[in-house]
């Protein structure tokens, strides 16, 4: 089911099977999608990565992600555009940018337990009701139930990840963090760069990421040019001199020095061996 208006706002609502054609997971500009897996046995393969996902996994896509490969048994999948709702616009409501939805390197995951999954059903339920309401409050009704949608999955996510150990101000560090990093990564390297950003000294970022018990903030910073370096070296035809100088590069063998360290083998190896792949 879509929900489209001239004006622009859209959302659409799926059912995915076996069949599910590859093209609805790509080249979604501008838009956010989620991902709920409704069986177990499911393999995509993101950004060359392969991952396996079972029933009541939930995960979180941009439009930067590359589906390379299906093999979905069932789930169900949401899409929405930046006019229908922008989670960056009124992060104050939904509080899931740079949890949900950019900032990190790696794909967000929620594990649903049998009660989430009973509650996001009941949701679903009222979602595929309102798609067909096609009244002057429609466009409002479903704005307020993804905003619900949202806000469960940030808590779930919150919940069974390391945040919810953070105070409300160290959160707000690590969110804003994360969603600059999406924004500035291929010009900006360091962390006193981003702590600059957030009138944060550097070792104030340290410090709260060391709360986490995980990554460094640096780390942070190289694992998503490490991800953009494979998006580019994969999927497109650029020469790796264009795609170190895209990614804040002046001289490729630093980038082919930071590839091969991470990856284990040069830009030009990397992209040999996944062509054959």
């Amino acid at each position: 089911m879509k929900f489209q208006k001239p004006t622009g706002e859209y959302l659409e609502l799926l059912d995915l099977t076996s069949t599910c054609d590859l093209d609805l997971l790509n080249g979604n500009e501008g838009k956010l999608s989620m991902l709920w897996f409704t069986s177990d046995n499911n393999t995509l393969i993101i950004d060359g990565r392969e991952r396996q996902f079972d029933n009541n996994e939930v995960i979180f896509l941009t439009e930067f992600h590359h589906v390379e490969k299906v093999a979905i048994q069932s789930a169900k999948f949401l899409r929405f555009n930046k006019s229908f709702y922008c989670i960056v616009n009124h992060d104050s409501q939904v509080g899931c940018k740079g949890v949900l939805f950019f900032g990190s390197h790696s794909i967000p995951r929620v594990n649903l337990s049998n009660e989430d999954g009973e509650m996001l059903i009941s949701l679903w339920k009222i979602f595929d009701y309102e798609m067909q309401s096609a009244d002057e409050l429609q466009l409002e009704m479903l704005q307020m139930l993804l905003k619900r949608l949202l806000i469960l999955c940030t808590r779930i996510l919150k919940k069974q990840t390391s945040l919810s150990e953070l105070e409300d101000d160290k959160l707000t560090i690590v969110k804003e963090f994360n969603y600059l990093v999406e924004r500035h990564f291929k010009e900006k390297k360091t962390v006193a760069e981003y702590a600059d950003l957030l009138n944060k000294s550097p070792k104030t970022l340290s410090n709260v990421f060391k709360l986490l018990g995980q990554k460094t903030p640096l780390q942070f910073i190289q694992e998503r040019i490490l991800l953009e370096a494979r998006r580019q070296i994969i999927y497109t035809d650029k020469s790796i001199s264009e795609i170190a100088f895209e990614l804040g590069y002046e001289d490729i063998q630093a980038f082919s020095r930071f590839f091969k360290k991470a990856e284990g083998s040069s830009p030009s190896e990397y992209r040999a061996q996944k062509k054959v792949s």
